[in-house]
């Protein structure tokens, strides 16, 4: 009870409301609604194809929901209706302020190789919220720091191990001070080795109190660090609630079986 009374105090980070996403005839969300309050961190399981990664690029609109809406704070982002059936927004200006308030970490880091790790960093800043290049810089250098990877300002990304890539990528997104962080399993593309140094930086950042929604299959971390967790399955949540729960008590039979499997494993 405290937690839910905790929750109500606490402004909203980004919400969504009954999201659908089809791609021609098939239908991978159907009517998916999630809350996230400011300090949340809130882990997304499922298998493979249960709608995952499709309902992270929902909120910004890498992909184009078919139905629902989509609020950054107290501002709801405004929807049309395109030839396909699909909904983009009404305002481009709207939809790249928005998108300048949420930070998306990818699979693949999506770094720009032909420049440096420091120049990937700034380009954001200068460009999109148009603060100075000094000023640029010296915030970069800050959170180069703060993932461990000043020395490397001056290297390109191709010669940086994948989990430095994806430190850098945190980086990035960080630089745009964004109100909600996505990550979309961040680690499955790195060596299992490698994967511990990527989510030690997460881990940081959701004790700094960011607001983070992840998509992951690292069950040990999403049970330690996150404050809620949702279970897809089939385009929908099959159960939501505390780590507590969803690992240790699910009432889905589903999500049972999931548990069990992971167990083993």
């Amino acid at each position: 009870m405290l937690d839910i009374a905790k929750k109500t105090t606490r402004p909203i980070a980004l919400d969504l409301h009954n999201v659908h996403k089809s791609f021609g005839s098939l239908a991978v969300l159907k009517g998916v609604s999630l809350t996230a309050y400011d300090g949340d961190v809130i882990s997304i399981l499922g298998s493979s194809g249960s709608g995952k990664s499709t309902l992270l690029r929902c909120v910004n609109l890498l992909e184009k929901p078919t139905q629902g809406s989509i609020s950054i704070g107290n501002e709801q982002l405004i929807l049309k209706p395109n030839k396909s059936g699909e909904m983009q927004a009404a305002d481009i200006k709207q939809l790249e302020s928005l998108r300048a308030r949420v930070g998306f970490v990818f699979q693949n880091f999506n770094l720009w190789p032909h420049k440096t790790i420091l120049q990937n960093i700034i380009e954001g800043p200068t460009q999109v919220l148009k603060i100075k290049k000094d000023q640029a810089i010296s915030d970069a250098e800050k959170l180069l720091d703060k993932v461990g990877l000043l020395d490397k300002r001056d290297a390109y990304p191709a010669n940086l191990s994948g989990g430095q890539r994806q430190r850098v990528a945190i980086a990035r997104a960080l630089a745009m001070q964004p109100q909600v962080l996505l990550f979309d399993e961040p680690t499955s593309a790195l060596d299992p080795e490698l994967v511990n140094e990527v989510l030690a930086v997460m881990r940081e950042l959701a004790e700094e109190g960011r607001t983070m929604l992840i998509v992951t299959h690292e069950m040990r971390f999403a049970r330690e660090v996150s404050s809620q967790v949702v279970f897809l399955h089939q385009g929908v949540i099959e159960e939501m609630g505390t780590p507590e729960q969803i690992f240790d008590n699910p009432t889905s039979e589903r999500v049972k079986d999931f548990m069990a499997a992971h167990r083993q494993n």
